[in-house]
């Protein structure tokens, strides 16, 4: 499940390098709406944001983009709350099940308080991916879990996302512990990168999230290096499908 932040390098690009990694072995497609103040974010896509927004990127750009390629693949698109509740949370929703996107992650919206956005996007068919962190206790993990829609975003670490030269350890057993808890597969983000940890993830989660790296190859080289990078990680998490 690759990331790309809708916008970047600029909308052209942007819907190219979506094209391309569909083309490239996606089977979903994380797309992020730029924000001005990412927590979530580490460097690289807190600079891909701060330049989508400089250039005059809208929701309304990054949905047109989901719109290109929804067809083909789901689209989850990751926004935070900031730009679901001025917008408006049912005409925000409404706008993504018009662009036909499958479902949202709200990473600044606590659980406890997205009943009401949860309602709201049922109603319309849209998943509302809940995360949840190493630090999250069972108790809260299994209520979490219980309403969760689509699948289960598994933070690898504690920290911010970006390009990781290992995978955080204690990864299995906290990913066995999110999955003996979920009704819906679980997907592991954050600190993802190479193949080979792409592969490592693949063996124990039922899907695979990497965004710096590919946020970075957009900003780096465009549609072909997207699609390079995409390439390399489908197929180090299709070898490991093979010999599942």
């Amino acid at each position: 499940m690759p990331y790309l932040l809708g916008g970047y390098p600029d909308l052209e690009t942007s819907r190219a390098c979506l094209v391309a990694a569909v083309e490239a072995g996606a089977d979903l497609v994380e797309l992020g709406i730029p924000f001005s103040d990412p927590l979530a974010d580490g460097p690289v896509i807190h600079h891909a944001a701060t330049l989508a927004l400089e250039r005059g990127v809208t929701p309304g750009d990054v949905l047109a983009l989901a719109a290109s390629v929804a067809e083909r693949v789901p689209v989850v698109v990751m926004v935070y709350a900031n730009v679901v509740f001025t917008r408006g949370t049912e005409r925000f929703l409404d706008e993504l099940r018009a662009a036909g996107v499958a479902g949202l992650i709200v990473p600044d919206l606590p659980f406890d308080e997205a009943a009401v956005v949860r309602a709201a996007a049922d109603e319309r068919g849209l998943a509302l991916v809940p995360l949840c962190a190493p630090t999250t206790p069972d108790d809260r993990l299994r209520v979490l879990a219980a309403g969760a829609r689509g699948f289960v975003y598994a933070v690898s670490l504690t920290g911010t996302t970006g390009e990781r030269d290992a995978l955080p350890p204690g990864l299995d057993r906290f990913v066995a512990r999110v999955r003996s808890l979920a009704p819906v597969p679980v997907a592991v983000g954050f600190g993802v990168s190479r193949p080979e940890q792409a592969a490592r993830v693949a063996e124990i989660a039922d899907g695979v999230i990497v965004g710096s790296r590919i946020v970075r190859a957009a900003g780096e080289g465009g549609t072909d290096a997207v699609r390079t990078v995409v390439s390399e990680l489908a197929a180090a998490v299709a070898a490991v499908r093979q010999t599942a």
